[in-house]
């Protein structure tokens, strides 16, 4: 995954063999504070959701790099630092393998699991750039995709990662699936990791 800072992205992944990777709501807790400690520090959370098999983030590119500090546990940019030889210059798609695998690592203990939970690769779609846009992740909204103006992908994208669940018969309504930003949006709870008025933005809601 090559990130591009300003850029809107879709990162996804899904267990191995389609397996679940969310067993317990409390797994989904632990992930989704992962999410903040991870991901949060490079990019604005924008959307997100998690499923029994897989998950989907929106997210704004803030840094593509940035600086952790081993001592403090803290990610920082190059005018935070007060001595380089205590850091490690961290890029964002390695930040998120890092979470991956500190998830995975807890899940295998919990459930004397062995193995990556995960499949290899995460996927990160551009989509606010035409040219970066992999529209096929959609399959049957592919011919809409043609017809839109580039502004219009990420407000399907919102709609997309909100809809998973409805989609997958888990609830009948968007904002009854507790693990996802769905209810933020509907103002349901207080609004956690995403940026609302960020993403007034680039999404109608």
């Amino acid at each position: 995954m090559n990130f591009e800072k300003d850029r809107i992205y879709h990162v996804y992944n899904q267990g191995n063999n389609r397996k679940k990777i969310f067993l317990t709501r409390s797994n989904y807790q632990l992930f989704y504070h992962k999410i903040d400690e991870f991901i949060s520090p490079y990019a604005d959370i924008i959307a997100w959701c998690l499923m029994p098999n897989h998950f989907h983030l929106m997210i704004l590119v803030n840094e593509v790099e940035l600086f952790y500090e081993e001592k403090s546990k803290k990610f920082l940019n190059e005018n935070e630092i007060v001595n380089k030889n205590m850091c490690k210059k961290r890029a964002l798609n390695e930040s998120i393998g890092i979470l991956l695998r500190s998830y995975t690592r807890i899940i295998n203990a919990e459930n004397e699991f062995t193995g990556s939970l995960f499949r290899k690769r995460s996927k990160a779609n551009i989509i606010n750039s035409f040219k970066g846009l992999q529209p096929n992740f959609w399959k049957s909204k592919i011919a809409i995709f043609n017809m839109l103006p580039e502004n219009q992908y990420p407000q399907i994208c919102f709609n997309y990662i909100h809809h998973n669940p409805v989609k997958a018969g888990l609830v009948s309504k968007d904002i009854d699936w507790e693990f996802s930003s769905a209810q933020d949006y509907a103002n349901l709870r207080n609004g956690g990791i995403v940026k609302k008025e960020l993403a007034r933005i680039y999404v109608d809601f």
